[in-house]
């Protein structure tokens, strides 16, 4: 099974893509990590990467797509993958699609902005020990302080709510098309993201339950035509 999730930041769409992978015993895989590993390892589209990265440029799409084709011929995708930041933009789905990589099902998990402001200007981190806290969902016990290692916690930079505000900007205006882009191919499913992580995850596991079983009743006549 070959599975997309798609989600604004902090809908928690990362946690739910590694859930589904450890629960289908397939890669969850980052095309930031990929590019990462690609140009280490400097392989033939790494080296091409390189050039890009190097000079604060972002890579083009189709030579993200080369270095991720080669990422899912590896074995461990031989039963499926789910992709994790990549497409980003309808016009990256286009070329994915173009490409011959198919895709069989795409998870939204939707959370209101006003809710995902609230997650993430609400995160505190510790610089020392990397302990993580939430001013309402897991205060640290001692305010400001970490409880493990005492140091003073901070809020990251990509936490505070102007940047919050702006990269949700900049995800309905550029990523949120590809809910109409998947809808009208008919694989688009929508889960509502809750407070509870444990409680998404069993909305999106239902969603991967009932698509397994549709896909088997799917093939059951084509198997039985082959057996005649």
């Amino acid at each position: 099974m070959n599975i997309i999730f798609l989600g604004a930041p902090g809908a928690g769409k990362g946690t739910q893509a590694e859930n589904a992978g450890e629960k289908l015993n397939i890669p969850q895989i980052s095309t930031g990590a990929i590019l990462r590993e690609a140009i280490s390892k400097k392989t033939a589209a790494g080296q091409k990467a390189k050039k890009y990265v190097d000079n604060g440029e972002l890579v083009p799409d189709d030579e993200v797509i080369c270095i991720l084709k080669d990422r899912l011929s590896a074995p461990d995708c031989t039963r499926g993958f789910i992709l994790d930041g990549f497409p980003r933009t309808s016009k990256q789905a286009k070329y994915l699609e173009n490409s011959g990589i198919a895709v069989d099902l795409v998870i939204d998990i939707e959370v209101p902005d006003e809710k995902i402001i609230e997650r993430l200007s609400g995160r505190r981190v510790c610089p020392a020990c990397g302990a993580s806290y939430h001013t309402i969902y897991n205060p640290s016990h001692r305010g400001m302080i970490c409880g493990r290692c005492e140091a003073m916690l901070i809020t990251r930079e990509d936490d505070k709510p102007e940047v919050v505000l702006h990269r949700l900007e900049t995800y309905h205006r550029r990523t949120e098309p590809l809910k109409e882009y998947y809808g009208k191919r008919g694989i688009l499913e929508t889960v509502i993201g809750q407070d509870d992580v444990a409680e998404t995850t069993g909305l999106v596991f239902s969603i991967i339950d009932n698509f397994g079983a549709r896909s088997e009743c799917e093939q059951s006549p084509h198997t039985a035509r082959a057996n005649q």
